[in-house]
């Protein structure tokens, strides 16, 4: 753990948002050379890409404030403190899904060629991302009871859970997601139809997300149901209902075309 990465003067430059900046950048490499090899133009998959991060920002963070109604309506400045933590990962990713339909209707670009490529580039911000929840200590998980498990010190961790050995359940998505990246690459030079790598992604991670909150120990990330069901479960249980229909319908349409 090491969320201060230096000082320039008095200015302090956190570990977490390198890593969010550099996740950002290498997603957006990728994003180019993907782009590149769809026939899309590259230089419109980088504005996509940037206005995307920033509309994924705002959902992140609006899903988290709607799980936290009560707290916020006693707070609303609170809204805006987003140095303190709060964003709800699944909010980023459906704030872009809407904000890309009506973008690229608007620019008359295909969406699901450009999703397929989006996708990959969001999983590699993703990646970095956790790996800055570690130097960070926010999205941490539960105790491990055994001597197996990393400790964290900072505020962004629950208080009686300070300096126990827990599970590194972002080293986990780190991996998991690591491994999902590889997948997507295959399927995306062996796709049969567009859209099948994006679909493939919204099915395969709600499974990963939901296993994985099971070692999550930050009460921060809100629940619909208190202690049994997190928001992060019960939006992947629906994304992966939605894009599970989705896939099987392009395919068999796919399919009876040819």
């Amino acid at each position: 753990m090491h969320p201060l990465l230096l000082k320039l003067g008095s200015v302090p430059i956190h570990t977490y948002g390198v890593l969010v900046a550099l996740g950002f950048l290498g997603g957006l490499l990728l994003n180019r050379q993907l782009a590149r090899r769809s026939g899309i133009d590259p230089d419109q998959m980088v504005d996509l890409s940037f206005w995307g991060m920033l509309v994924g920002f705002v959902g992140a963070r609006l899903l988290f404030v709607l799980t936290r109604l009560g707290e916020f309506a006693n707070d609303p400045l609170g809204i805006f403190r987003v140095w303190e933590g709060g964003f709800v990962f699944w909010g980023g990713p459906i704030g872009v899904f809407f904000f890309c339909l009506w973008y690229l209707r608007k620019l008359r670009l295909p969406f699901w060629k450009i999703a397929d490529i989006g996708v990959c580039g969001l999983v590699v911000g993703h990646i970095l991302g956790r790996f800055g929840c570690v130097a960070a200590g926010c999205c941490h998980g539960k105790p491990t009871g055994t001597d197996f498990g990393i400790r964290f010190y900072t505020g962004l961790v629950e208080p009686q859970l300070r300096g126990v050995l827990l599970h590194p359940v972002q080293l986990y998505e780190a991996g998991a997601l690591t491994v999902l990246l590889a997948g997507l690459l295959w399927v995306f030079r062996r796709k049969t139809v567009d859209g099948q790598v994006f679909l493939t992604y919204a099915t395969v991670y709600p499974v990963l997300r939901s296993v994985l909150e099971e070692f999550r120990g930050d009460s921060i990330r809100g629940f619909v149901i208190d202690g049994l069901l997190s928001t992060s479960q019960f939006v992947s249980l629906l994304v992966f209902l939605a894009a599970l229909t989705a896939l099987v319908v392009r395919v068999r349409r796919a399919e009876a075309s040819r």
